[in-house]
């Protein structure tokens, strides 16, 4: 049941859109309009996003704008693929967002609306720890030039997914140490364990960022 609080919430954030032309807020709002998903709230929220816009920036100065074919794993309902690909900064052919739960896809492919029609983005349902990391999932596709993995805290069997991972693909790694969740089974301490956890041939970017409920570490680099 839509109320006077979400209609006025909603009109507020149109307005917003129409000053900033941004074709992000367009799909956020047409998303809201089709899917009643709390999750999607609580993928924009300050935390998460400050965590999205800082692995944006450091992925910049650790690798440069080119980033090909990019794949993110546990992508969630595709926040992270749309910071990316509004980003003017990067040149990016193409953004899986793979997730192992089915109703993250459609939600992802409408908060990536823009993105979909231009052929650009993509959303499938798969359990990370049964596909082949770092090749294409079918022969339509190429294998992606960079991994994302923003959900180490969520693996309970990180040493396997990680084995998997071919030697020398890019990737960026985020963890944390916020214990207090169920759903983290695989939170670090510190930047140095979560190193310890993930070693690289090639790290090219290590740092941790304070937040208001815990702190959270990032790594990229190439296995």
């Amino acid at each position: 049941m839509t109320t006077y609080n979400d209609e006025f919430y909603r009109d507020m954030l149109e307005g917003l859109a129409l000053y900033t032309g941004s074709a992000f807020q367009r799909d956020v709002l047409a998303t809201l309009s089709r899917h009643d998903e709390p999750r999607l709230g609580a993928a924009l929220n300050k935390s998460q996003m400050a965590s999205k816009m800082w692995l944006a920036d450091a992925l910049l100065g650790a690798v440069g704008p080119e980033l090909g074919r990019v794949r993110i794993l546990g992508g969630w309902v595709g926040v992270l693929a749309a910071v990316l690909l509004h980003d003017p900064r990067f040149s990016i052919r193409h953004v899986e967002s793979i997730d192992i739960d089915p109703a993250c896809a459609p939600i992802a492919e409408a908060v990536n609306a823009t993105h979909v029609r231009a052929g650009r983005f993509a959303a499938r349902t798969a359990d990370m720890l049964e596909i082949e990391c770092g090749t294409a999932l079918d022969d339509a596709d190429a294998p992606p030039d960079l991994v994302v993995n923003t959900s180490c805290e969520h693996l309970s069997e990180f040493d396997r997914w990680y084995a998997g991972v071919p030697a020398g693909q890019l990737i960026v790694l985020q963890s944390n140490d916020y214990y207090a969740c169920r759903e983290h089974v695989n939170c670090v301490p510190d930047l140095g364990a979560f190193q310890a956890q993930a070693p690289m041939t090639q790290l090219l970017f290590a740092g941790a960022r304070p937040l208001r409920r815990y702190v959270r570490f990032m790594l990229i680099g190439r296995k």
